[in-house]
């Protein structure tokens, strides 16, 4: 009896199915491969959109993808990763290893932010939008100065104007701010809490920063000048 012979009892529905899952798998190893080359030649954070249109799937199958490849990039231990930044994918350097870039990247280069510059990005950062008013209120000096280095660094810019009386230029972080951060977005910036010190730690600051008053010596009494008789 040929073996190839199909049952006449069996319908085309009891007949096996073809296992499909290496032909996904085949599917889902291009589209890894495409996802890679993308992010690799790309500049800035790819939006998931983007790579959707790019490769012609949704967008749920392209955020799966790159969690995956996220992981398998973990597991594995490379000295690299791939995050979720400003809105988009990017590939950055393992946060371990930070060191070993900063020591490649600072060598020779002396151009940091100043305290002024830092303390005045902060307060953009977590105050936004803002004025120039407002910023000078909390730091006590005029920040003209540091908002121009901010801007030209890329780091703030100007996103709108006060409704208010004057209609005040308002000040915002910018994407590559976000970029520099590795942050998402502006709520995923640490909560001020964790800055700020706890009661007894301000109460050992203030007792050992209060200046005691140093009581006056009083005079010695002068001696007496007049004569006794014998």
């Amino acid at each position: 009896m040929d073996q190839n012979a199909h049952d006449p009892e069996m319908s085309p529905d009891d007949e096996p199915v073809a296992d499909h899952e290496p032909a996904r798998n085949a599917v889902d190893g291009e589209l890894v491969r495409a996802i890679e080359a993308i992010l690799l030649v790309a500049t800035e954070p790819v939006e998931p959109t983007l790579l959707a249109q790019l490769l012609e799937q949704p967008t749920t199958v392209v955020d799966e993808l790159c969690r995956r490849l996220a992981g398998a990039y973990e597991e594995a231990g490379h000295g690299f990763q791939l995050v979720r930044v400003a809105g988009g994918y990017r590939y950055q350097t393992h946060p371990d290893l930070a060191p070993y870039v900063e020591r490649f990247i600072l060598d020779g280069q002396r151009a940091r932010l100043s305290g002024a510059a830092l303390e005045t990005l902060a307060i953009v950062a977590y105050k936004q939008p803002i004025s120039r008013a407002q910023i000078a209120s909390i730091r006590g000096v005029d920040p003209d100065g540091v908002l121009r280095t901010l801007q030209a660094r890329g780091y703030i810019d100007q996103i709108g104007r006060d409704p208010g009386p004057g209609q005040a230029v308002l000040w915002g972080t910018t994407t590559q701010f976000l970029e520099k951060l590795g942050l998402d977005s502006v709520n995923d910036l640490p909560p001020l809490a964790e800055f700020v010190p706890g009661a007894d730690v301000v109460q050992a600051l203030e007792t050992g920063l209060r200046v005691t008053p140093i009581a006056p010596i009083a005079p010695a009494p002068e001696a007496s000048t007049n004569g006794t008789d014998a």
